[in-house]
């Protein structure tokens, strides 16, 4: 029986209390056994973050050390990018890795390996620890561009996707990651985020205007040599591309009044903690061990749509690894099967709801998609995750959209603390490339 057959069985009800004697038995049963043929994912085609098999756990990119930072480095600094990232299994795998150079639509570039890029262009994956004291066992493995010594660090600005694959099989590419080099020579002279939008006044949207100094990017045309795209929390099923700006002065491009400007406010996502096994952790209604796994039942969630605002400081669909009684939480921190449950009479249309975050990937795939059960009026997801903090929240697709909607459990409340990043790509005359110039966080307040 595969983990995926397990987390169902098992998340038929809230918690083991509320199953019948014979639900239970067989419960435990589909629980007692040992991952084996996990769920395979195709990432041929693909430039999204993501995993070709469930064995890969806890994709994260950190900037100099910082989980909570964007994506991006600037090209020519002592900045560096790690990835780290987990392996259900007992001993070390043999990998790889390998840049690719992309445009800003992330599909690759046609630039030659020593086009953009000091040294040759693989690197042996080194870096590793096994697991201590956890009842999964896993390998923990970290890959810092540039590498050790420069042997592979990038030359030129833009968007890179990093791959990791099995030594034995260069073409099969095990799981991948996006970040960014910038340049950082156009800045944002002024930036705001406002809720007197053309569309409403302090309701459910809100609406981004920003003035971008180009003077010092060698920029001979900015209608049609430049573009600029737009991210709302992470989330790429809302990323907005503007061509154009609305108007320029001087060596400064002014962006407003325009609609993909304008983004549905959404709400402070929702936090959940792991860090502990022996008690439960920051709403986490009980936690047990049901061999070989540790449960953790996330208390009952319910729409917001329909409730006040409240605030909530949260880290944007970020997460982070912790164990609270352990000083190195990469290797010493548990996986732990989480259970999400969501309280609500099944929606109208039968649309797909999501669980979004930084754990998901932001994929849309069955990793993220959760399943209505009947008996409890849920919608229900287990997931087997590292321990530590975690923010989340639900998004609705309904039938035909290849985008989420928080406004049908989330709620958009036009007081939300939103971050955007404001990515600035510059493509020369003649040039093979788009070069990025400037990335730029922008908060709501």
């Amino acid at each position: 029986m595969t983990i995926s057959n397990t987390l169902d069985i098992h998340n038929r009800k809230h918690t083991p209390s509320t199953f019948g004697k014979t639900a239970l038995a067989l419960a435990l049963m589909a629980l007692s056994a040992v991952p084996g043929a996990m769920a395979q994912y195709s990432l041929k085609g693909s430039t999204m973050t993501g995993v070709s098999s469930a064995d890969f756990k806890t994709l994260q990119l950190k900037v100099n050390g910082d989980d909570m930072a964007l994506p991006f480095i600037t090209l020519g600094s002592d900045d560096v990018i790690t990835l780290d990232f987990d392996e259900l299994a007992d001993d070390r795998r043999f990998m790889r890795y390998r840049l690719v150079q992309c445009n800003s639509d992330w599909t690759p570039s046609v630039l030659m390996d020593q086009e953009f890029l000091e040294g040759f262009n693989e690197g042996y994956v080194e870096d590793y620890e096994f697991s201590r004291a956890t009842t999964v066992p896993y390998v923990h493995y970290r890959i810092a561009i540039p590498a050790s010594g420069d042997s592979m660090s990038p030359l030129v600005s833009g968007n890179y996707l990093l791959q990791v694959y099995d030594e034995t099989d260069p073409d099969e590419v095990l799981l991948q990651s996006r970040f960014m080099v910038s340049e950082q020579t156009a800045t944002l002279s002024k930036a705001d985020v406002l809720t007197r939008t053309d569309v409403d006044f302090q309701s459910a949207h809100q609406q981004l205007e920003f003035e971008i100094d180009y003077s010092h990017s060698d920029v001979s045309d900015i209608f049609r040599d430049t573009k600029v795209v737009i991210t709302q929390n992470g989330r790429l099923d809302i990323e907005r591309a503007v061509p154009a700006p609305m108007r320029t002065s001087f060596g400064k491009a002014y962006y407003e009044h325009n609609p993909a400007l304008i983004f549905e406010a959404g709400n402070e996502y929702r936090r959940m903690e792991t860090v502990s096994t022996i008690y439960p952790s920051m709403r986490i209604e009980t936690t047990e061990y049901h061999g070989p796994y540790y449960h953790a039942w996330v208390e009952i969630d319910r729409p917001r749509n329909d409730k006040m605002y409240q605030y909530d400081r949260t880290q944007h669909g970020r997460f982070r690894v912790r164990e609270y009684n352990s000083s190195d939480p990469d290797t010493e921190a548990d996986y732990v099967i989480t259970h999400f449950s969501l309280e609500t009479p099944r929606l109208p249309g039968n649309p797909v709801v999501l669980l979004d975050g930084d754990f998901t990937m932001r994929r849309f795939d069955p990793e993220s998609m959760m399943e209505y059960n009947f008996d409890t009026g849920c919608y229900e997801k287990g997931l087997l995750l590292k321990q530590g903090a975690y923010n989340y929240q639900y998004l609705v697709v309904p039938p035909g959209e290849r985008r989420g909607f928080t406004s049908m459990v989330e709620g958009d409340f036009y007081n939300t603390i939103n971050e955007y990043t404001i990515k600035v790509y510059h493509q020369r005359p003649g040039e093979r490339y788009q070069r990025l110039i400037c990335v730029y966080p922008l908060r709501s307040r």
